[in-house]
């Protein structure tokens, strides 16, 4: 099942003639009171409330504009360099690395980014800082469905509740990552959450973007050097996890700028392709 959110907060489920609106049906949702809970409820109650039933009228794909499809991640979890050949590419161009220590990601862990970064590809970048370099990273991206902590990595994929196309946008520099990676719109999820039922090997993804019609990046998820369940488990033996996290598993190689006036085309093989356009905050 495809899951959207799209217009103004609208939830629609994704088939082939368009997506149709099941907003509706999330008055069945469990009414909060503060203290509010650190998890998205959409994400903690989706098998509870049959979305794929509904046959609510559809629209067509080329007009909705999407959003991103989890609301309120509680957390966005990065892993840095979990290609090998993006590791190379980063030690070898000063543009990239700006004098950091880079290290391969057994040693330089999961990093953290703001989830008031997070957006849909409707929505668009926003650049700031438009006088240094602003790099795209296309990843896979994973939804968290399960609360879980020091969760073994035979059993991690139990807690997926989805997967998306995400974009981990980056402003090059001698800063920390988590500072240069969590402006306004520098996470981009989408289109759709596509249910972890339909998508039983993350392992094996073909991945690309092209910028302007060109391909930039183009890989497989087999290439990760931590697959998806060992980074959950590793994610899990330092924090807890809560339906609605979203764990961004590493860009490839061929990571390069973007600049107002640019269009980003991103695909994941079993997921579909987002279209987001580049402008200036």
């Amino acid at each position: 099942m495809r899951i959207a959110r799209f217009g103004k907060d609208r939830v629609g489920v994704v088939l082939d003639d368009g997506v149709h609106d099941v907003t509706p049906l999330l008055k069945a949702l469990p009414a909060h009171r503060h203290p509010f809970p650190r998890h998205d409820a959409l994400i903690a109650n989706l098998r509870k409330l049959g979305l794929a039933r509904a046959a609510a009228k559809s629209r067509p794909l080329r007009v909705a504009k999407f959003l991103s499809p989890v609301a309120n991640p509680g957390k966005i979890m990065a892993a840095p360099v979990n290609y090998t050949k993006h590791l190379e590419e980063v030690l070898k161009d000063k543009g990239i690395h700006h004098g950091n220590l880079i290290s391969e990601i057994h040693k330089a862990g999961i990093f953290l980014k703001a989830s008031s970064s997070v957006v849909g590809p409707g929505e668009g970048v926003r650049l700031v800082h438009t006088d240094r370099r602003n790099d795209h990273e296309v990843e896979l991206a994973v939804v968290i469905g399960k609360r879980g902590r020091n969760i073994a990595a035979a059993d991690a994929l139990g807690h997926v509740a989805g997967y998306c196309i995400g974009l981990d946008m980056t402003i090059r520099g001698p800063e920390e990552r988590s500072f240069r990676k969590s402006p306004d719109s520098y996470t981009v999820l989408g289109p759709w959450l596509v249910t972890a039922d339909e998508i039983p090997d993350p392992g094996a993804l073909d991945l690309r973007i092209l910028v302007n019609g060109t391909v930039r990046q183009e890989a497989n998820t087999r290439d990760l050097i931590l697959g998806v369940p060992q980074l959950i488990a590793w994610a899990s033996s330092f924090y807890s996890l809560h339906p609605g996290d979203v764990l961004l598993t590493g860009t490839p190689q061929g990571v390069g700028p973007v600049k107002p006036g640019d269009v980003m085309e991103a695909t994941i093989a079993r997921i579909g392709t987002m279209r987001v356009e580049v402008g200036a905050a």
